[in-house]
């Protein structure tokens, strides 16, 4: 239930960032989650944090996290904070932050996930070291639409 809350939640607030900003920050927001999976499946391997839900598997246990929060989320950063780099990174570290320290512990005593051989801190690199991948890649396409448009 907390899966589908999360994720339908996340979705509910995508008419608001309105049909431009959609196309403009869906596809660098695609990558980075693409790119999330493979860290997911590291981590998974290292047994980094552990899922509660059974059966065990990314369907049912990371993927909400992906697909809700983690794509929607990154849309909306980029809308806010785009062309300014240095609200960009504070903006993702204070969402990572408040992720990595509080939300955790409310999702273990939720009995949904807990971090196993990650403390908070690396729980925090871990998502916050891919915010300048996500900046780069969405300055990237812009800048080839900028030079195919000219």
């Amino acid at each position: 239930m907390v899966n589908i809350a999360m994720v339908l939640l996340a979705w509910l607030t995508i008419p608001f960032l309105g049909l431009h900003n959609i196309k403009r920050f869906f596809p660098a927001s695609l990558l980075i989650v693409i790119f999330e999976f493979i860290n997911v499946l590291i981590g998974k391997r290292r047994k980094w944090w552990v899922f509660y839900n059974k059966p065990n598997s990314y369907l049912f246990n990371e993927f909400p996290f992906n697909i809700g929060p983690f794509l929607v989320g990154s849309m909306w950063i980029l809308k806010w904070t785009h062309g300014n780099f240095k609200q960009f990174i504070s903006l993702n570290a204070t969402v990572n932050a408040f992720f990595a320290f509080t939300l955790i512990k409310l999702l273990e005593k939720l009995k949904v996930a807990k971090l196993v051989r990650f403390n908070n801190l690396q729980f925090f690199l871990f998502f916050f070291y891919k915010a300048p991948l996500l900046y780069g890649i969405q300055y990237i396409i812009e800048s080839k639409k900028k030079y195919s448009s000219t």
